[in-house]
């Protein structure tokens, strides 16, 4: 039985983990998930069926349904689904509906890039490979900026530099404080500091963890 050759790439906002696990998925021809999406699908479910963000129950059922292969980020790319969504995503019974989900996607058999806040950890702790990419918060602060100005895909959101480096060590300080399922580096992933990266650096040196690490 071959094992689905799996690569769980973790780590905060603005990170670079996205672009990267988009382009190792396309280099290594695998499936992608950005499970971030997940939450944000049900947090926007909620919100559409106007739907309190705090009932445990509702939120459940909301996740059972989502649909992991029409997931649309430029919908769900709104800073109003992502404040609702972290909310959302601190529900224990929740992320456990999700967890299941994101399993299933990665071990469907032909292998798959996850990336989140608690692959590594949590959903795939067996991948192969673990990638944990992080950045100080003053440049991930920047990067977002200038995500902002350029595609303007953060609607609804303050843009100014000082709003969003708050609202990224907001977020931090909510990912690796909350109880449940942590945003931490897995004790066995290769750490990927982006800071002084661009993003073809960052891309090169992943892709040489993961071919040094990729089984025959």
């Amino acid at each position: 039985m071959t094992i689905p050759f799996i690569i769980a790439i973790d780590g905060p906002a603005a990170s670079g983990k996205g672009t990267l696990s988009r382009r190792l998925a396309e280099a290594f021809e695998l499936p992608h998930l950005d499970t971030g999406l997940t939450y944000r699908a049900v947090a926007h479910a909620l919100l559409e069926s106007g739907q309190p963000l705090n009932d445990e129950d509702t939120a459940v059922e909301a996740a059972k349904a989502i649909d992991l292969g029409a997931l649309d980020p430029a919908v769900l790319a709104v800073h109003t689904i992502g404040e609702a969504a972290s909310k959302v995503a601190v529900m224990s019974r929740v992320r456990s509906t999700l967890v299941e989900q994101q399993r299933k996607f990665a071990n469907s058999g032909r292998g798959a890039v996850l990336d989140g806040r608690d692959i590594g950890t949590v959903v795939c702790p067996n991948a192969q490979v673990k990638l944990y990419v992080t950045a100080s918060p003053e440049v991930r602060a920047e990067r977002r900026w200038k995500e902002v100005q350029e595609r303007g895909i953060l609607k609804g959101m303050d843009a100014s530099f000082e709003t969003i480096l708050s609202d990224i060590r907001l977020r931090d300080e909510r990912d690796m404080g909350r109880a449940d399922s942590p945003l931490k580096p897995a004790e066995d992933a290769h750490l990927l500091d982006t800071s002084k990266m661009d993003i073809e650096t960052a891309f090169q040196t992943a892709l040489s963890i993961v071919k040094s690490s990729k089984p025959e």
